[in-house]
């Protein structure tokens, strides 16, 4: 690989990063409030069309995910800039929290599924119906890993405007490159 550096990132690396910002906004968006309760009420997710399409693009964010991590470890060197040294901190410690977060909600997903007998269905009428796994698993039954999940995805959305405003600070009132690093096309 390509290890000298530059002040913008791979085309691959900008290509995960905005499919996974628009796939986990979609995702969010189309997170079907009282999930549980309409499956308690006997509603067959299969004919949520909601409930599809956000289950399916939770497993597309997990496979992102692990894909964008490998290719992290084989890209060519990230751009570097000139910052605070507290705001370098901030920036690894925000990235570290969406990394976390872009785990995380896909596995409290299944979590929640598995333990509360719910099946999973995704795009093109694949259906899991039992989890018997994660059902059985010790960790089943700490928390209610719906209320879990749905906390998380109120945080990946926090965390990702966060993220979002700190860039706009970086290239409104610092001018320092770090937005147009990640842009496919050349901010001036």
């Amino acid at each position: 690989m390509n290890q000298r550096s530059s002040t913008r990132f791979d085309f691959l690396s900008q290509a995960f990063h905005w499919v996974t910002a628009v796939v986990v906004t979609v995702a969010f968006i189309l997170g079907p409030g009282g999930f549980g309760r309409l499956m308690h009420q006997g509603v067959d997710p299969a004919t949520q069309s909601d409930i599809v399409w956000h289950e399916s693009l939770g497993l597309l964010v997990f496979t992102l995910t692990v894909l964008r991590l490998i290719w992290v470890a084989l890209r060519p060197t990230a751009p570097e800039f000139q910052m605070a040294s507290w705001m370098q901190v901030m920036g690894k410690l925000m990235h570290l929290a969406l990394w976390a977060l872009m785990l995380a909600l896909p596995i409290t997903a299944l979590l929640a599924l598995g333990t509360e007998g719910h099946p999973l269905t995704v795009l093109g009428g694949i259906r899991l119906d039992k989890m018997p796994v994660i059902a059985e698993s010790s960790i089943a039954k700490l928390v209610d890993w719906g209320d879990v999940h749905s906390f998380l995805g109120d945080a990946i959305m926090w965390f990702a405007g966060l993220h979002a405003a700190a860039a706009i600070v970086h290239h409104v009132v610092l001018r320092d490159g770090v937005l147009a690093s990640m842009l496919p096309l050349k901010l001036r």
